[in-house]
């Protein structure tokens, strides 16, 4: 695919996180997209939680659902130029620890700073008290959300690890904790 076709590069020509990268509130009307990118997002997870599809194709959304109409939520778009590069989905914000639920980057805006400049807006728009929980086998995701700890909360967070609630058959999620300021 060609770079006319395929977007922009990951990556800046200086090798700086690209300066395009938006962050906003998804509405009713990114319902659809969101939707699909939580396709993508599943799909992604299902290698390291094992979940397979139900019959119509679509996996477990009770946590989409809850990003647009639940109490203390907030669902977050992510954009490269004018292309769709992810979402963010946080919950906990009627309470003392915000959660980063659901983190996804598109995998052709990966590895290039979009995950890390969307995350640290993300972040900085609700300070407080924030956990992030990922699976020990997933090496990629859990290099960067340390890196992502480093960077917001240099070296003043902590990791442990928790059983993942009613689902005793999957390995324990690790989780970080960390504050970022207002």
């Amino acid at each position: 695919m060609t770079e006319s076709t395929a977007g922009p590069t990951a990556r800046s020509a200086a090798g700086s996180p690209p300066a395009d990268v938006r962050v906003r509130p998804a509405t009713d009307d990114d319902r659809a997209a969101v939707e699909r990118l939580w396709l993508m997002f599943r799909h992604d997870m299902s290698e390291h939680q094992g979940g397979l599809p139900a019959a119509d194709g679509t996996f477990r959304s009770e946590r989409l659902e809850a990003a647009f109409a639940g109490d203390g939520w907030a669902a977050y778009l992510l954009t490269r130029g004018d292309r769709l590069a992810g979402f963010a989905f946080v919950r906990g914000l009627d309470g003392p620890v915000r959660v980063l639920n659901s983190f996804f980057v598109v995998r052709g805006a990966r590895r290039g700073g979009v995950g890390l400049r969307a995350v640290r807006e993300v972040l900085r728009r609700h300070p407080g008290r924030w956990e992030v929980a990922f699976q020990r086998d997933n090496a990629g995701g859990a290099a960067f959300w340390h890196r992502v700890a480093q960077e917001v909360a240099p070296g003043a967070w902590s990791l442990a690890e928790r059983a993942v609630p009613g689902r005793p058959s999957l390995p324990a999620d690790l989780w970080l904790s960390f504050t970022v300021s207002g």
